[in-house]
């Protein structure tokens, strides 16, 4: 098998001593480039290629995020055709940005395998919400990608410098870019990103100007991009699949339709960075289970009247810590169920099994 030739898609030692197993089987391996209906085109190679899971990958698969997303390298098998094939086996992430299904539903989504480094995007006009970032980068440090952060549309902000002093406590955490794709304006400064074999991926809202970026990237009008309204700032929303793009400059590019919010699924090394500093205010408080509300000797307190904790970062920490306790206890529930349905299955296998026997079957 060429390995060179997969090198540009982002394979690297990693992935190659996790498929030697594979190789050795007679397997070929390839990079999920887009996902429609369980189908996933494929980047290997020789080329392109459409493929779908085995019955058994997704049988044996606990939940959907133990199927292949886009990003994931995985082992293919061909088909007699040579354009189609059947996905064995994922290989390992390196990092898994991943959030909580938009709904009702107790199950993680993966938004994205093996990315590099997350480019998180606002806009600098009514899409601005500090709070919102923090959730963001908070999931970024999870997923075990880079975050940084990338402020659209700054040919539209007078106010640039204040944005960015509201933005200092996350600075520690990522680097911080203000950009504008249409003008041309700073976007020299994230060339060094976009280098071979590096995959980015850009996450934000809608309209933020993501396809723009890409468009940037690319040299050319690869995705169409829609004028901004004039009601509310926002560009009109453009993606509406999650790719996997091959820059020319070699590098590549998750783009993602744009979310209407990011549920956690689970962030306890993104809590602790993005939020550190409240975090050592709550261990320097008198007592160990402090409320921060009337016990003497709370640092919380202190910290939000003196104003060297802002109330709205400190109102945000709360709020998430509430939704990830929340978010806990149904995946406790959600696991109780599941164990029970998979014992109810097996206790049926197990009496149709007996019933084939006492027929002689």
């Amino acid at each position: 098998m060429n390995y060179e030739a997969l090198i540009p898609f982002g394979w690297n030692q990693h992935f190659q001593s996790h498929f030697q197993p594979y190789g050795a089987e007679g397997f070929e391996a390839g990079r999920v480039a887009l996902e429609y209906n369980q189908f996933y085109r494929v980047y290997t190679a020789a080329g392109e290629i459409l493929a779908e899971t085995t019955g058994k990958l997704r049988y044996e698969a606990a939940s959907r995020a133990e199927l292949p997303a886009v990003g994931d390298w995985v082992a293919l098998k061909k088909r007699d055709d040579q354009e189609h094939a059947r996905i064995q086996a994922i290989l390992p992430r390196t990092s898994c940005f991943t959030r909580k299904v938009v709904d009702r539903k107790t199950e993680e989504q993966v938004v994205g395998a093996n990315i590099d480094t997350v480019l998180l995007m606002t806009s600098l006009n009514q899409d601005f919400k500090p709070r919102r970032l923090e959730r963001y980068i908070a999931v970024a440090v999870e997923s075990g990608a880079r975050p940084v952060l990338i402020l659209s549309k700054a040919d539209l902000c007078d106010d640039l410098p204040d944005k960015l002093v509201a933005l200092a406590a996350l600075a520690e955490h990522a680097p911080i870019h203000a950009v504008s794709a249409r003008e041309g304006l700073g976007l020299e400064a994230l060339a060094p990103y976009f280098v071979a074999g590096q995959t980015v991926a850009i996450l934000g809202s809608s309209g933020v100007g993501k396809s723009t970026l890409v468009n940037h990237l690319m040299g050319f009008d690869r995705q169409k991009v829609k004028e901004i309204r004039v009601g509310d700032g926002e560009g009109m929303h453009a993606t509406r699949h999650r790719e996997l793009i091959v820059l020319p400059s070699g590098g590549l590019v998750l783009d993602t339709p744009g979310m209407r919010e990011l549920q956690l699924w689970q962030t306890d090394e993104g809590m602790d960075q993005v939020f550190g500093d409240v975090e050592a205010l709550i261990a320097a408080c008198r007592f160990s289970n402090c409320s921060h509300k009337t016990e003497p000797g709370c640092a919380v307190r202190v910290a939000l009247a003196d104003g060297t904790l802002e109330v709205a970062r400190y109102h945000n920490y709360v709020r998430l810590q509430g939704e990830l306790t929340h978010l806990a206890q149904r995946q406790e529930s959600f696991a109780a169920l599941k164990e029970r349905k998979q014992r109810w299955k097996k206790l049926a296998q197990a009496g149709e099994e007996r019933g084939r026997s006492k027929r002689g079957d």
